[in-house]
């Protein structure tokens, strides 16, 4: 078989290549069928999909720009399924409840939005992430432009105990910001 993505070199670290492999051939029989469109694999699945690094694995890049791809066409997929069945206006009212959910938290004060990891833990620094959740409401409050791949693509730098966010759970609120956002077609 030949290669999906560009290799790194053996000396150094891509992703597995036999799971990549296995998960696009998962992604494609999934997007090909057609008739059960969110059965086997949703937008959700294809944001969680982690591969083991190993020495002259697929370039993380790459993949990772693929994956990326693929969620936009997955939830692309699901939202005209949703559409065709039910409607524009019952898909906006689904995406304006799930995003109410988000919503309670934007409003936390700064420093506060999030649960802090202990005092001696690392999590991601809150004035950044604090910044990040400031162009969220601008966008919910304002319509200002905000796309998936903008905060896809954010990075925090690290702090300890009351300067930091957990990781994982801001990790899982922009996760949810990610899902509105495509689903309002903002890729």
């Amino acid at each position: 078989m030949s290669d999906l993505f560009p290799r790194t070199s053996a000396m150094r670290h891509g992703y597995d290549r036999a799971q990549v492999d296995a998960f696009f051939s998962r992604a494609r029989q999934a997007y090909e069928r057609a008739a059960a469109p969110d059965a086997d694999l949703t937008p959700l699945d294809v944001r969680r999909a982690s591969f083991d690094l190993k020495r002259g694995g697929y370039s993380t890049a790459a993949v990772d720009s693929a994956l990326d791809r693929l969620e936009v066409a997955f939830a692309k997929r699901t939202r005209d399924t949703y559409v065709r069945q039910h409607g524009q206006d019952a898909w906006m009212q689904d995406l304006a409840t799930r995003a109410q959910v988000l919503y309670p938290r934007l409003r936390r004060p700064k420093g506060e939005r999030f649960a802090h990891p202990g005092f001696i833990s690392r999590g991601y620094d809150a004035r950044e992430v604090d910044k990040v959740l400031a162009r969220v409401t601008s966008f919910f409050d304002r319509g200002e432009p905000l796309t998936a791949q903008q905060v896809r693509m954010v990075s925090f730098a690290q702090a300890t105990g009351k300067r930091a966010y957990d990781e994982a759970t801001v990790d899982a609120y922009l996760a949810r910001t990610v899902d509105i956002l495509l689903g309002v077609g903002e890729g």
